[in-house]
């Protein structure tokens, strides 16, 4: 089992969202989406996060973005940094990754796509409508299923996990529950992870 913590507010969590799959398909492994409110995490444990956003390096700020498009274009994905609203708050279309469960890869691609190629703002409900319908769900359904108690509770509790076990970001994997990977980048130590466990 590979568990997923992901935030779509993230461009390197969507490379990783797309990175993963085809991984565990390739090696037979049910992936565990678990959402999370990255924010949260970096509110707890890596306050860091906003230090270098308000001051950066520049050195390395040019390189970030560098980096980010070659990853993009090796993926196919397009990923325009920064969107015009950044950082997001995407607290509604995490719930609504939460309440859609193990069936949210469509709506949360959609998601992915409408903020880091569409520039959308999906903190607005309207374009969560727009995010719903695109990928095969009741937008009705998903409003009242993103204000229910207990799905607000499920994005608390997979965010609290995540910090619980050493998590600081998004995305991060887990392999057999006590294995952690952090970063899009590391897919290929996750491989090696299961088939070293598989003897």
């Amino acid at each position: 089992m590979i568990e997923f913590f992901f935030d779509v507010s993230s461009p390197w969590t969507w490379l990783g969202f797309e990175g993963i799959q085809p991984l565990a398909a390739d090696l037979g492994e049910e992936i565990a989406w678990r959402p999370i409110l990255v924010g949260g995490v970096f509110n707890t444990v890596n306050g860091s996060v906003y230090e270098s956003r308000s001051r950066p390096v520049p050195a390395k700020a040019r390189y970030m973005k560098k980096d980010l498009a070659d990853w993009a274009r090796v993926a196919g994905l397009a990923i325009r940094f920064p969107p015009s609203v950044f950082p997001v708050n995407s607290v509604k279309a995490m719930r609504a990754c939460c309440w859609l469960g193990q069936g949210c890869v469509p709506f949360a691609r959609a998601a992915f796509r409408a903020y880091w190629t569409d520039d959308r703002d999906i903190a607005q409900d309207d374009v969560l409508r727009d995010v719903a319908v695109q990928a095969g769900v009741d937008p009705d359904a998903l409003s009242a299923g993103i204000a229910q108690d207990a799905t607000k509770a499920a994005l608390r509790a997979n965010t609290d996990d995540l910090i619980a076990r050493g998590g600081f970001g998004s995305p991060t994997m887990f392999v057999d529950r006590d294995d952690m990977y952090f970063g899009n980048d590391r897919l290929a130590l996750v491989r090696a992870a299961v088939l070293a466990r598989r003897g």
